[in-house]
């Protein structure tokens, strides 16, 4: 079934958030994939190996004992092959909301782009 499909990639992507793992970011993303925001005001442009190293640079919220916390807010099924995911994720006093393109290929689900807004940090 591809929407059990579709949950697992989204369950790597929690994961390699939470655990800062890049290689399950590795699995998910679609090498040539893209991450947005604006939170400052301006289009700010991240390549995933940015992303990345960015990641593999930081203290993952497992490793300082806090649990898991993401949910999946939305999926709109453009087809067979192609889906728009809406989570919420938090990673330490972080909560962020995540708009994620997948798209499907022989390897699986991949995010091909990534928008996320800084929804709200927590004191």
């Amino acid at each position: 079934m591809q929407a059990d499909d579709l949950r697992s990639a989204i369950q790597t992507y929690f994961e390699a958030i939470h655990e800062c793992d890049v290689e399950k970011l590795d699995k998910v993303f679609h090498s040539q994939s893209s991450l947005f925001d604006a939170d400052n005001g301006e289009i700010f442009v991240e390549s995933i190996e940015s992303f990345r190293n960015d990641v593999a640079g930081r203290t993952s919220p497992q490793s300082v004992g806090q649990q898991l916390e993401a949910e999946i807010l939305m999926i709109d099924f453009l087809s067979s092959l192609s889906a728009t995911v809406k989570i919420r994720i938090r990673a330490h006093q972080n909560v962020f909301v995540d708009h994620l393109a997948f798209v499907k290929g022989s390897k699986g689900w991949k995010i091909v782009s990534k928008v996320w807004h800084l929804e709200q940090v927590i004191a």
